[in-house]
């Protein structure tokens, strides 16, 4: 990235991503200008005012992207975005958080990317790190910036990233030591022309890997939408499938994985007992638990460590998260499945019958890919958000369909609809835009409303 520090670079997008790159690229002595389309990003702007950084707040100049030195696209900005297509056309660079962040960065880094089971991941690998006596930053797509490490005083041993495609469509530098493909499903299609170019953003994260870096790769991953490049890193696989037998790497048996690595342990696999599991349950955590130990094993974490970790995790927010139980009735919180594939791993963890709550924004979600499990899992179906029409014409021919305007319509329809032992499970299989922020303030919504319902029956 050759930029000179006589005219300015813009950053486009004054979230936290935004504004931490602002702050650092100021911090770096470039001038900087920053633009963004939403007035609620007024705040932000004013504190950035305040460290001599302009900012043009609820509107855009395309002279303002014209003249930039380079732009610096916060990782949500549509990259058909008119402004950036017409100052790309004027020769404007556009570069991602990820290169700069490479520019800077000095510390090993521990990558983490795939549709599902990113954040589980990345916190897992920090547990298991930190159990080891390893330190750690944690960030990227799971909300900390990784600038803000940059920024930071305190250095540590490793830094563990996750990281989304829509990072990865910028990165031409990125170089993370250790880099894990978790998995492939449809997903963002409302970026991307199709599932081949998610797929080429997501295999990307290996590009700019060497011999003297190592690859972590879900063996189940399929050559269908795009083939697996060659890689020229070390390469581990993980996975369950008995298809696909793992050689070298992570192989799931039952309630146990046995971690193959002849250059580490020489007399025989070494396994990691995953039997005490509280927080993570379903065959793809067991995916994602041999994920992050071979990554945290690679990085220096001995399987002890490990064990320890897996069954300490407390799990995480709006990830198949337990919420109460009414009357037999079991509540469960899974507003971060905005995929299909998503939704499909969850009800595969249940043997009871679930009363699924759906819907929300569409990312081009093809709805008939869940037909199959909600055959055998579901008993009915609650439809939410702009998504509903959708749902009820795929799924009103297999269980029944009842439209709801709110949250609050439709935890009281799951739980007028269940039957004792039944579990009413929130997963959207939809982004939460139409009615939420986040999934986050959608999870929570639920949640309150779950509440809500216990008071009135338990008084």
């Amino acid at each position: 990235m050759q930029i000179s520090r006589t005219s300015y670079l813009l950053v486009l997008g004054l979230g936290r991503s935004g504004l931490s790159m602002a702050r650092f690229l100021a911090e770096k002595g470039y001038k900087v200008k920053a633009t963004d389309i939403d007035e609620r990003t007024l705040d932000a702007a004013s504190e950035l005012n305040r460290l001599g950084i302009d900012t043009q707040i609820g509107f855009h100049d395309q002279n303002t992207f014209n003249r930039a030195d380079a732009i610096v696209v916060s990782p949500g900005i549509p990259l058909d975005m008119p402004y950036l297509l017409a100052a790309a056309s004027h020769g404007v660079p556009l570069v991602g958080d990820l290169d700069i962040f490479t520019r800077y960065n000095q510390t090993p880094v521990v990558a983490i990317t795939g549709t599902n089971g990113k954040t589980t991941v990345t916190t897992l690998v920090r547990d298991m790190l930190e159990s080891a006596g390893i330190s750690t930053f944690m960030g990227g797509n799971i909300g900390i910036p990784l600038v803000e490490y940059l920024m930071s005083c305190e250095k540590v041993q490793v830094v563990v990233a996750e990281i989304s495609s829509f990072q990865l469509d910028l990165a031409i530098r990125f170089t993370p030591e250790i880099a894990v493909l978790l998995n492939l499903a449809q997903d963002h299609l409302d970026r991307y022309e199709d599932m081949a170019g998610y797929a080429r953003s997501k295999w990307s994260i290996f590009q700019n890997q060497t011999q003297n870096h190592t690859a972590i790769i879900n063996a189940g991953i399929s050559d269908t939408f795009f083939p697996r490049p060659n890689l020229a890193s070390v390469v581990y696989e993980f996975g369950c499938a008995p298809d696909c037998p793992i050689i070298q790497g992570a192989s799931i048996e039952k309630q146990a994985i046995d971690l193959i690595l002849p250059e580490k342990f020489r007399d025989q696999p070494v396994r990691i007992d995953c039997g005490n599991r509280k927080n993570l349950p379903g065959t793809h955590n067991l995916e994602n638990i041999a994920a992050a130990a071979l990554a945290s094993l690679c990085a220096g974490a001995d399987p002890k460590a490990i064990s320890s970790a897996v069954n300490a995790f407390a799990g995480l927010p709006h990830r198949l998260q337990f919420v109460t139980d009414i009357n037999g009735i079991r509540f469960y919180n899974d507003s971060k499945a905005t995929n299909t594939d998503a939704v499909s791993r969850a009800l595969e963890c249940f043997e009871q019958r679930v009363v699924l709550i759906l819907g929300g924004r569409k990312k081009d979600t093809d709805f008939t890919q869940l037909v199959t499990t909600v055959k055998h899992k579901v008993g009915r179906i609650i439809a939410m958000g702009e998504a509903a029409p959708d749902i009820v014409r795929v799924f009103s021919g297999m269980c029944k369909v009842t439209r709801v305007p709110s949250m609050k319509e439709a935890v009281k329809t799951a739980f007028d609809a269940a039957r004792p032992t039944d579990v009413v499970l929130l997963s959207p299989a939809c982004a939460s835009f139409d009615m939420y922020d986040n999934y986050a303030a959608r999870g929570d919504d639920f949640t309150a409303r779950v509440m809500e319902l216990e008071l009135i029956h338990h008084g």
